[in-house]
C-alpha cells in the first residue's frame, strides 16, 4: 500500500476512521534522523496489506504535532481504532518500528 500525506484535512477520515491500524510517521524536510527512517516507513507500508501507514510533515501540519504532543522527531504513533496504541521517537531499525504495530 502507498503511503499516504496525512493533513488536518483527511486525518479524521484516513486515521480516525480507518478500519486498519495507522502508523504515523510525523518528520520534516531538515531533519537528519527522519531521513534515515523515512525508507523504512515506505518499506514497511510496501510489506504491510494490513495497515496503512502516512507521513506528517509537522512544518506543513502543525496543528496534528501538537495534537500528538511531538516534541522530537521523527515521532512514530500507532492509532488503533481511533485510539493512541503506541508512540516512538527518535531513529530505529525496522524491528522496532515493526514491534510497535
Amino acid at each position: 500500500m502507498a503511503v499516504l500525506t496525512i493533513t488536518k484535512d483527511n486525518f479524521q477520515s484516513e486515521v480516525l476512521q480507518s478500519d486498519k491500524p495507522v502508523l504515523l510517521d510525523f518528520w520534516a524536510t531538515w531533519c537528519g534522523p527522519c531521513r534515515m527512517v523515512s525508507p523504512i516507513v515506505d518499506e514497511i507500508a510496501g510489506e504491510r496489506g494490513d495497515i496503512k501507514v502516512g507521513k506528517v510533515n509537522i512544518d506543513d501540519q502543525m496543528e496534528l504535532a501538537q495534537q500528538f504532543g511531538v516534541m522530537s522527531i521523527p515521532t512514530l504513533v500507532v492509532i488503533k481504532n481511533g485510539e493512541i496504541a503506541n508512540k516512538a521517537v527518535g531513529a530505529m531499525p525496522k524491528d522496532n518500528i515493526l514491534a510497535l504495530l
